[in-house]
This record gives C-alpha cells, structure tokens and sequence, in this order.
C-alpha cells in the first residue's frame, strides 16, 4: 500500500465483479487491502467515515476528514491515505457504487433520470459536496448498505438527485478521462500525470513527456488536448496552481516562496496564472480562506 505521493507509480486497473446490480456497495476500515492507488469503470461516492489523512484524485492532492463526500469518475484514479500514525479503524470509508450505462439507459427509459446525468459528466474531474449533514450522510449509507435489489436503489437515488441539484461543490482533478478512452490510452494519460505530479516544481518540457509515452512532440501535444481538454502547458500550469493553494492554505510561507516552491520562475508570471485560474490573487485566495475558516 503507498504511503506517500512518490510511490503512487501507475494506478492499479481494477476489475469489479458487477453481478446484475444497479446499485452496489463497499465499505472498508484501516488498514485494508482496498487502500492503494487505483481505477476502475465504476463511479464510486465516497463518504469517510473516521480518519484524517491525504486524498488523492487524478492530479489533485487534498485533505481529508470524517464527513467528506467525493463522487470519482470511471477511469480517474483516487486514493485515500491515513495519517493517523498506526492507529486502526473498523469502518473508515462508505461507498456507493454504480456503473455509466445503467443511467444512460435508464434514462432512455425514465427521463427524469436524465437530472443525474450532467453531475455524472462533471464526476470524471472527481467532485467534492460541501455542507453535508454527517448524520444524514451516515444515514442513507446505512439504508443503502443494509438493503438489495429495488430498496437499494430507491435507497440510494434521493441522494443522487439532492446532489445533482447542489451547487456547493468543486471539481478537484484537471483531467478528464474520456470514458470510451482505451485502458492502453488511459495508461499513457496516468503516466503523464504522475509524471508531472513528481515534477511540477522542476523544468518540464513537452518533449521529455512526450518521448516518455513514446510519442513525437506534435503527438503527444494533440494527444493530451483530445483526452484531457487541456494544452500540456495548461494543464501543468493548472497542477502548479493546485499545489500553490495547498501551501496558501496549509501553511504561513510568504507567497514568493510558493511561487519558486511550485515551479514558477517569477512572482509576476505567478500572480497572473493563479489570477486566471482562480479569479483572485494568491493574496485574496489565502485572505479568503481565512475568513471562511473563521466563520465557521
């Protein structure tokens, strides 16, 4: 099991034993042998129970705690790593889990079904719900645990519908994954991200990736635009930007070195990327948070 960024390596494919379910569901404790980088074709709603650690979603590293809920995506791969020393716990993650097709054709059949499917399409960045009621969450967790067949699923769908209808979230990864994306292609996309994910703060140059996946610059820069939706630059631009509001907000450095910290070569050219980015200044980004964790 990976216990810190730099052995991430290449996600794990995992194959999951559907059976005819529409609505499936896992939990686990720590440790468990569940915990490792990974991806699969499911969407999987998160909800952590206990623990407080690192999260890992495609290229985003955040925080966790009891009580967050993330929705991830087919093919995005995700982990979450406990900081809690050597402490175990019974029951650390709730999971509900559902397959693409089964929405997509269900709505074929059903249209209000469609309400869901715009929320399924921003899961492929992996999304985080805010302002959840824990015992709520826990709640419906259990119902859908505790349930098979048509219950599971009635269940489960009032909160796929309350969530598709909130607007108190954020996408957390850069990268979409296409979902007809091949596992081959899926690869080479996993590589480039952890390849950058190690090196956001060095030099990186277009032609280093590219021959890394054995592809030609022109290649490659059309390859990443077509399964992403970003130019390479961007999307190392965007990963700089998402270290950059991790140490804004986990730490008191002064913002010049976050700059440096994260890759960028000047303060200015830093300033104007995390303006276009977040549409404040690292200043007014790290003001902001403040005042938010105050009211609270």
């Amino acid at each position: 099991m990976a216990t810190t960024i730099t052995k991430r390596v290449t996600p794990e494919y995992e194959l999951v034993d559907d059976g005819i379910e529409t609505i499936r569901y896992l939990e686990h404790g720590f440790p468990s042998e569940l915990i490792r980088w990974h991806a699969h074709d499911d969407y999987e709603l998160h909800f952590i129970v206990a623990s407080q650690g690192k999260v890992f979603v495609g290229d985003y590293i955040g925080n966790y705690k009891p009580g967050q809920l993330i929705l991830t995506g087919p093919r995005l791969p995700h982990n979450w790593i406990c900081q809690d020393g050597d402490t175990s716990v019974p029951l650390r993650d709730m999971v509900i889990r559902f397959d693409h097709e089964s929405f997509e054709y269900g709505a074929k059949i059903f249209p209000e079904l469609a309400e869901v499917m715009p929320m399924l399409l921003r899961a492929k960045s992996g999304i985080e719900f805010f302002d959840l009621d824990y015992d709520f969450l826990k709640s419906v967790f259990e119902k859908v645990r505790d349930s098979s067949g048509l219950q599971r699923v009635i269940n489960a769908l009032p909160l796929l519908h309350k969530l598709s209808q909130s607007r108190n979230y954020r996408l957390l990864s850069t990268v979409q994954i296409d979902l007809k994306s091949s596992e081959t292609l899926q690869r080479k996309i996993n590589t480039v991200v952890d390849y950058v994910s190690k090196n956001y703060a060095n030099d990186i140059t277009l032609a280093d990736v590219a021959s890394l996946i054995g592809m030609s610059d022109s290649h490659f820069s059309r390859f990443f635009k077509k399964a992403t939706g970003n130019r390479f630059t961007e999307f190392v631009n965007r990963m700089r930007i998402s270290r950059a509001c991790n140490l804004l907000t986990e730490t008191d450095q002064q913002i010049a070195n976050i700059c440096f910290q994260v890759g960028f070569n000047n303060v200015a050219n830093f300033n104007r990327r995390f303006h276009e980015l977040k549409g404040v200044t690292p200043r007014d980004f790290r003001t902001q948070y403040y005042k938010r964790i105050e009211g609270q």
